[in-house]
């Protein structure tokens, strides 16, 4: 069942090759392009998803073959779900004395660019991955050494002790920037002969005549923002593979496909969420407390709104801080601002005197599952499988996801490679049913820690709101009740000192589009937006989304208003493509590389 390994044939190198130089060609500084529109209803979407390039004239005779490379493993995603999966494969072909190709495609332009966590690591699948991790340089350099929590009236902070057993017990756990981390990872995989291929976002899942899938072809480049090919366009590239791995992360653009082409969700609740922003800081070293983990619940969120926030001391040479906040995105008040919430929480007088006369270096944002074990789907079908956060197998409680996301990788590598090496395979698929997986995940610690927390994130809509602990099943975009049945929301002015507006954060994340492109961010209908969205919910997205990208602003003949989509300002978090209450906003790969830049987040 094996294919021999070998390098990328000189045709598909030099494909790899064009597509890197016109990426690096095209990349732009971050900035907001304003349009002008006298239609009715503006065309915003120009994206092939939307509109078939074979019903466009300008299409007609360009060259729409693409060169295909065959592997045995193709994994999308280099986070450390897909990591894991990729090191594991090669420690096991290693062992075995056999050979295997592995390719890894990344979106970002360097691995670890687009991770964001806060993040607190239980080393445990590291430990088994890499039983000499310390050796190796793995940067876990902030043990934890102290652990608070409490919860925040708005004057006041209420401690609340953490007993021994509880998720929240973080002894062992280290302090990390996951970007780091991932990067690291990286480093491992590719000394054991993984090829990584950063900045290469795959596009589309490929199918088998028998529905198995195929593999997954990168995103075309050199489209311009109106849809037309540019003299520079060049198709992407197939990956074919026995076995295709999902590590997209939260809430994946492919993994998106293949719960309805496979019906992964038919026995599982629906996935809930929550948005995550975070912030690094370097503080006064008089108030640095390296080791220290602070978690808080309450203010300045209402009694009927899940979340929270964390506040990490780094030891790392200088001192650091992490800080971030958590909003449950089952939230019902449309006029609710996540990134504000933040801000607005920087001031409580528990958590400002930490930043007190401290300086911001960083910011992102990034979704997060919060289903838990209810929500998890079917993992595994004919060609391919889920893992890490792509099908969410956060352990809501702990506010950890990384080392079951690790775990996970290194179990389906087990599982595929066993059938790999097995001359008597019967396969019914041309693409290879790793059912193993599923069943060996339930029999590991992965499951077992999952279900004994599963009944903890609570709905939130009980009368006893986030104190209640009740299971609601409802998803999150059908929780948003219309604007005539909320009170708007006043928050305060940023300070620029504790608190900042939203252009100046995100030109803090290093986010990074080519203009000229398609917007990313497609509508499946241009017309939804302002009849419903804004006239029903007073525009949600101008609030929920952390980056600026969707703005409402005044038709050029002084009636009505126009949705504007800011496609360069797009950190990938997807909130928008799970909270968006008329489903309209369909999130896809932008051209590879683009993105945040973060470093260490």
């Amino acid at each position: 069942m094996l294919l021999s390994r070998c390098p990328c044939s000189g045709r598909a190198r030099q494909c790899f090759h064009a597509l890197k130089l016109i990426q690096r060609d095209c990349l732009v500084s971050l900035h907001i392009t304003r349009c002008a529109s006298t239609a009715p209803v503006p065309r915003i979407t120009t994206h092939y998803t939307i509109h078939p390039r074979d019903k466009d004239k300008r299409w007609e005779g360009v060259n729409m073959e693409r060169f295909a490379e065959e592997a045995d493993v193709v994994i999308v995603g280099a986070g450390p779900a897909g990591l894991s999966a990729a090191i594991r494969l090669k420690q096991l072909a290693a062992e075995h004395s056999k050979e295997i190709r592995v390719c890894l495609v990344e979106k970002a332009s360097q691995i670890g660019a687009h991770t964001l966590s806060g993040a607190c690591l239980e080393p445990r699948a590291l430990q088994e991955l890499f039983p000499d991790w310390k050796e190796r340089g793995a940067p876990l350099k902030t043990p934890v050494t102290e652990d608070k929590f409490g919860i925040l009236t708005k004057k006041y902070r209420i401690p609340v002790p953490i007993l021994p057993g509880l998720p929240m017990v973080n002894h062992g756990n280290y302090i990390v920037r996951l970007g780091h981390f991932v990067s690291w990872l990286g480093e491992q995989a590719e000394a054991l002969g993984v090829e990584v291929y950063p900045g290469y976002a795959a596009a589309e899942v490929l199918f088998h005549e028998d529905d198995s899938v195929k593999g997954i072809a990168t995103n075309d480049v050199g489209i311009q923002k109106d849809g037309a090919p540019k003299a520079t366009f060049e198709r992407g590239l197939e990956l074919h593979a026995k076995v295709t791995v999902f590590a997209e992360g939260c809430h994946g653009h492919l993994a998106k496909q293949l719960y309805k082409k496979y019906n992964l969700r038919e026995k599982c609740q629906p996935q809930s969420y929550g948005i995550g922003l975070k912030e690094l800081w370097s503080i006064d070293e008089k108030k640095w407390k390296p080791g220290r983990v602070e978690h808080t619940v309450g203010w300045p969120l209402d009694r009927h709104t899940y979340g929270g926030s964390f506040l990490y001391h780094l030891n790392e040479g200088e001192p650091l801080v992490a800080l971030g906040f958590v909003v449950g995105l089952d939230y019902q008040n449309p006029y609710l601002n996540p990134f504000r919430e933040f801000q607005r929480w920087k001031h409580h007088p528990s958590v400002q005197p930490t930043l007190d006369g401290g300086t911001r270096i960083a910011y992102g944002a990034r979704a997060l599952n919060e289903g838990g074990l209810q929500s998890i789907p079917k993992l595994t079908f004919p060609g391919g499988l889920l893992i890490g956060c792509s099908p969410g197998l956060m352990n809501v409680p702990k506010i950890k996801g990384t080392h079951t996301a690790m775990k996970s990788g290194m179990l389906a590598s087990e599982a595929i490679f066993s059938q790999l090496i097995n001359e008597n395979l019967q396969s019914k698929t041309i693409g290879l049913d790793v059912q193993e997986y599923e069943e060996n995940l339930k029999k590991s610690w992965v499951w077992k820690e999952l279900y004994a927390v599963r009944n903890i994130r609570p709905s939130c809509h009980s009368i006893l709101g986030v104190y209640g602990g009740m299971i609601y099943t409802g998803p999150d975009f059908a929780q948003l009740k219309p604007a005539k049945d909320c009170t708007p929301i006043e928050y305060p002015k940023p300070d620029g000192k504790i608190s900042f507006d939203l252009l100046s954060s995100v030109a803090l994340s290093g986010t990074n589009h080519e203009h000229d492109q398609p917007a990313h961010l497609t509508l499946k209908d241009d017309s939804i937006p302002v009849s419903r969205n804004l006239a029903v919910f007073d525009g949600p997205e101008q609030r929920f989304c952390p980056a600026g990208v969707y703005e409402y602003i005044p038709l050029e003949t002084g009636e009505g208003s126009r949705l504007q989509i800011n496609a360069q300002n797009c950190v990938h978090c997807k909130t928008c493509d799970i909270k968006d209450p008329s489903q309209n906003i369909n999130w896809v790969v932008p051209e590879g590389g683009g993105g945040p830049a973060y470093n260490g987040m």
